[in-house]
Formats: structure tokens, C-alpha cells, sequence
């Protein structure tokens, strides 16, 4: 058994670039930063962002390109996806890696969401793109309790 699992809150870097592609399908790409704040020896305090690379598909794409924009807070669950090729110039095994979004949740305050923050309670709207839901929104704002039945 194996578990490729990335869960990530961060800040987009820059619009997401989508691609609408043939069959009706849409891609979109953005760079999303997170950061940590640790204390060196000398006790000075430091700040370490990573960014990386997210890609979303079908009907989380079409919401990121209504509705994230550079700066937008989000977070995106996942899995990790590595890609290699071969340079045609160099002849050298080139990688990238990216992060292929499943969910994410919009986290910017109530006056700067989505529509689809209309909710009466606080919850969030998540948006889940799994294969097996064709429905897009998920309802997030039950407690299922399930969390209590962990063993741990």
C-alpha cells in the first residue's frame, strides 16, 4: 500500500495560466508560495518560501480561472506528480515536479470570495475534483464526527 498525499495553504503567485484543450477539457497552472518562519542559532527570526508548481483540470480549473488571482490564499489538497523528458538541445534527462490539485478551499475573507461563499454559516466552500462526483461543490458545513473515531 502506498499514499502520495500533499496538502499546502499558500499564497498564488501569479494568475493562473489555463489552457482550454480539445474534448472540452481546461488546464490551469500557477506557482502557490508557502513560507516558514524559524529562529536561527543566533536567534534571528527567518523566513523560508517554497513555491510549487499546481495544476488543476476539468471543473477545477474553470474555477480557477473565474475565481484565483495573484495573492489569492488557498488550500489545495493533492498529489505529487514528477515528469521527465529529454533535453532536445543537450541531450540532458530534464524533471519537473508539480503538485495536481484534487480540492482546494478558498480562504480570502468574505469580502473578497466567490459567490459561492454565500452561505449562511462560516463554512467554506470546497471544491473537489474527483473523478468518481461529477459534482464539483462539496458541503462541508456537517461535522460527520468521524474525526472522533480515529484511533489516534
Amino acid at each position: 500500500m502506498s499514499l502520495n498525499k500533499v496538502m499546502l495553504i499558500g499564497n498564488v503567485g501569479r494568475d493562473p495560466e489555463v489552457r482550454h484543450l480539445s474534448g472540452d477539457s481546461v488546464v490551469a497552472r500557477f506557482p502557490l508560495a508557502t513560507s516558514e518562519k524559524f529562529k536561527t542559532r543566533n536567534g534571528d527570526l527567518q523566513e523560508q518560501t517554497e513555491w510549487h508548481n499546481i495544476v488543476c483540470w476539468r471543473a477545477l480549473a474553470e474555477l480557477t480561472e473565474k475565481y484565483i488571482r495573484k495573492g489569492s490564499r488557498i488550500y489545495i489538497e493533492g498529489r505529487i506528480r514528477t515528469n521527465s523528458w529529454t533535453d532536445k538541445n543537450t541531450e540532458e534527462k530534464k524533471y519537473s515536479t508539480e503538485i495536481v490539485a484534487d480540492s482546494l478551499i478558498f480562504l480570502d475573507s468574505k469580502s473578497q470570495s466567490t459567490p459561492y461563499n454565500s452561505q449562511e454559516n462560516n463554512s467554506r466552500p470546497t471544491y473537489n475534483n474527483s473523478t468518481s462526483n461529477n459534482n464539483s461543490k462539496v458541503d462541508n458545513s456537517q461535522d460527520t464526527g468521524i474525526a472522533d473515531d480515529l484511533p489516534f
